[in-house]
């Protein structure tokens, strides 16, 4: 099992840029295949970006596509979002996710139910 810990939300402003981070603790970080998403209120919990395990591929949505970067620290078990150019609707409480089997299909690294633990979320707000 693997316990994820988000980290690094807050209050921001339009244009500003963020770095979430997520500990993990337990299992073998290196093993897991790492993804982001969000929750805006009212909405779909929604891909925004993973990472394979050792950090080599990454695939993100489009909505964040040259905005937001995905990495990882296997030696500190850690996954990262590094977010620029933040806009309003990018306002959700984001959360990490880890993901410890994967048939090879790429379009399941976009779906929730692939992932098998996930932290408690991290808010993000972005003002106008």
């Amino acid at each position: 099992q693997v316990q994820l810990v988000e980290s690094g939300g807050g209050l921001v402003q339009a244009g500003d840029s963020l770095r979430l981070s997520c500990a993990a603790s337990g299992d073998t970080f290196s093993s897991y295949i790492m993804g982001w998403f969000r929750q805006a209120p009212g909405k779909e919990r929604e891909f925004v970006a993973t990472i394979m395990w050792s950090g080599g591929s990454t695939s993100y949505a489009d909505s964040v596509k040259g905005r937001f970067t995905i990495s990882r620290d296997n030696a500190k078990s850690t996954v990262y979002l590094q977010m620029n150019s933040l806009k309003p609707e990018d306002t959700a409480v984001y959360y990490c996710a880890a993901a410890g089997r994967y048939s090879g299909v790429y379009s399941e690294l976009a779906r929730p139910n692939l992932y098998d633990y996930w932290g408690q979320g991290t808010q993000v707000t972005v003002s106008s």
